[in-house]
Protein backbone atom coordinates (compact mmCIF):
# COMPACT_ATOMS: atom_id res chain seq x y z
CA UNK A 1 0.00 0.00 0.00
CA UNK A 2 1.19 3.44 -0.90
CA UNK A 3 0.79 5.98 1.88
CA UNK A 4 -0.50 8.66 -0.49
CA UNK A 5 -4.07 9.82 0.00
CA UNK A 6 -5.83 11.70 -2.78
CA UNK A 7 -9.17 13.44 -3.14
CA UNK A 8 -10.81 15.95 -5.43
CA UNK A 9 -12.52 19.17 -4.41
CA UNK A 10 -14.72 21.30 -6.63
CA UNK A 11 -14.23 24.99 -5.90
CA UNK A 12 -17.52 26.59 -4.86
CA UNK A 13 -18.60 30.11 -3.91
CA UNK A 14 -17.79 29.44 -0.25
CA UNK A 15 -14.10 28.93 -1.15
CA UNK A 16 -13.77 32.20 -3.09
CA UNK A 17 -12.58 35.52 -1.64
CA UNK A 18 -12.95 39.15 -2.73
CA UNK A 19 -10.25 38.60 -5.37
CA UNK A 20 -12.36 35.89 -7.04
CA UNK A 21 -9.92 33.06 -6.35
CA UNK A 22 -9.65 30.40 -3.63
CA UNK A 23 -8.97 32.15 -0.33
CA UNK A 24 -5.56 31.37 1.18
CA UNK A 25 -7.17 30.49 4.52
CA UNK A 26 -9.23 27.85 2.71
CA UNK A 27 -6.05 25.98 1.82
CA UNK A 28 -5.05 25.86 5.50
CA UNK A 29 -8.47 24.38 6.28
CA UNK A 30 -8.06 21.80 3.52
CA UNK A 31 -4.59 20.86 4.79
CA UNK A 32 -6.03 19.98 8.20
CA UNK A 33 -9.09 18.29 6.70
CA UNK A 34 -7.22 16.03 4.28
CA UNK A 35 -4.63 15.07 6.93
CA UNK A 36 -7.44 14.05 9.30
CA UNK A 37 -9.21 12.05 6.58
CA UNK A 38 -5.99 10.23 5.74
CA UNK A 39 -5.29 9.43 9.40
CA UNK A 40 -8.82 8.10 9.86
CA UNK A 41 -8.17 5.62 7.05
CA UNK A 42 -4.82 4.49 8.51
CA UNK A 43 -5.05 4.65 12.29
CA UNK A 44 -6.67 1.24 12.86
CA UNK A 45 -3.56 -0.32 11.27
CA UNK A 46 -1.29 1.25 13.91
CA UNK A 47 -0.77 1.09 17.65
CA UNK A 48 -1.76 4.77 17.82
CA UNK A 49 -5.45 4.38 17.01
CA UNK A 50 -6.67 6.30 20.07
CA UNK A 51 -4.18 9.15 19.72
CA UNK A 52 -4.65 12.43 17.85
CA UNK A 53 -2.42 14.55 15.66
CA UNK A 54 -1.79 18.19 16.52
CA UNK A 55 -0.48 20.63 13.93
CA UNK A 56 2.78 22.14 15.16
CA UNK A 57 4.00 24.09 12.13
CA UNK A 58 2.94 24.71 8.56
CA UNK A 59 4.43 26.37 5.51
CA UNK A 60 2.41 27.01 2.39
CA UNK A 61 3.70 28.17 -0.96
CA UNK A 62 1.10 29.62 -3.30
CA UNK A 63 2.23 29.11 -6.88
CA UNK A 64 -0.93 29.71 -8.94
CA UNK A 65 -4.57 30.57 -8.37
CA UNK A 66 -7.66 28.36 -8.47
CA UNK A 67 -11.07 29.75 -9.37
CA UNK A 68 -14.77 29.01 -9.12
CA UNK A 69 -15.72 25.59 -10.52
CA UNK A 70 -12.09 24.43 -10.80
CA UNK A 71 -11.45 20.86 -9.73
CA UNK A 72 -8.55 20.64 -7.31
CA UNK A 73 -6.78 17.34 -6.73
CA UNK A 74 -5.30 17.16 -3.24
CA UNK A 75 -2.52 14.68 -2.49
CA UNK A 76 -1.08 14.10 0.97
CA UNK A 77 1.49 11.74 2.39
CA UNK A 78 3.62 11.42 5.53
CA UNK A 79 7.37 11.79 5.27
CA UNK A 80 10.07 10.25 7.46
CA UNK A 81 9.68 11.18 11.14
CA UNK A 82 11.98 13.76 12.72
CA UNK A 83 12.16 12.72 16.36
CA UNK A 84 8.76 13.48 17.90
CA UNK A 85 7.73 15.46 14.81
CA UNK A 86 5.94 13.90 11.86
CA UNK A 87 6.33 15.81 8.57
CA UNK A 88 3.50 15.63 6.05
CA UNK A 89 3.21 17.04 2.54
CA UNK A 90 -0.06 18.29 1.10
CA UNK A 91 -0.10 19.26 -2.57
CA UNK A 92 -2.91 20.92 -4.50
CA UNK A 93 -3.16 20.47 -8.27
CA UNK A 94 -5.44 22.11 -10.80
CA UNK A 95 -5.33 20.88 -14.40
CA UNK A 96 -2.28 18.77 -13.46
CA UNK A 97 -0.34 21.85 -12.34
CA UNK A 98 0.86 22.33 -8.78
CA UNK A 99 -0.95 25.41 -7.45
CA UNK A 100 -0.22 25.15 -3.73
CA UNK A 101 2.49 23.20 -1.90
CA UNK A 102 2.28 22.67 1.86
CA UNK A 103 4.82 21.24 4.29
CA UNK A 104 3.55 20.58 7.78
CA UNK A 105 4.91 19.22 11.05
CA UNK A 106 2.64 17.30 13.40
CA UNK A 107 3.04 15.75 16.83
CA UNK A 108 1.09 12.77 18.10
CA UNK A 109 -0.91 13.55 21.22
CA UNK A 110 -1.69 10.79 23.70
CA UNK A 111 -5.32 11.61 24.54
CA UNK A 112 -5.27 9.54 27.74
CA UNK A 113 -2.01 10.81 29.21
CA UNK A 114 -2.59 14.33 27.81
CA UNK A 115 0.95 14.62 26.47
CA UNK A 116 2.93 14.31 23.27
CA UNK A 117 3.84 10.77 22.32
CA UNK A 118 7.11 9.94 20.60
CA UNK A 119 6.72 7.73 17.55
CA UNK A 120 9.01 4.85 16.68
CA UNK A 121 11.38 5.88 13.88
CA UNK A 122 10.17 3.00 11.71
CA UNK A 123 6.43 3.38 12.34
CA UNK A 124 5.73 4.23 8.69
CA UNK A 125 7.55 1.12 7.45
CA UNK A 126 5.52 -0.97 9.90
CA UNK A 127 2.34 0.66 8.62
CA UNK A 128 3.26 -0.05 4.98
CA UNK A 129 4.12 -3.66 5.80
CA UNK A 130 0.91 -4.17 7.79
CA UNK A 131 -1.15 -2.69 4.95
CA UNK A 132 0.40 -5.06 2.39
CA UNK A 133 -0.48 -8.19 4.41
Amino acid sequence: MDLVYEKQIKVTEQHIDQNNHVNNVQYVHWVEEVAAEHWNLLKQKTEYENDAWMLLDHHIRYKKQAYLNDIITVKTYPQNPEGAKQPRKVEFYCNDELVVDSSTLWVLFDTNAKKIKRLENNWLEKLKKHSEE
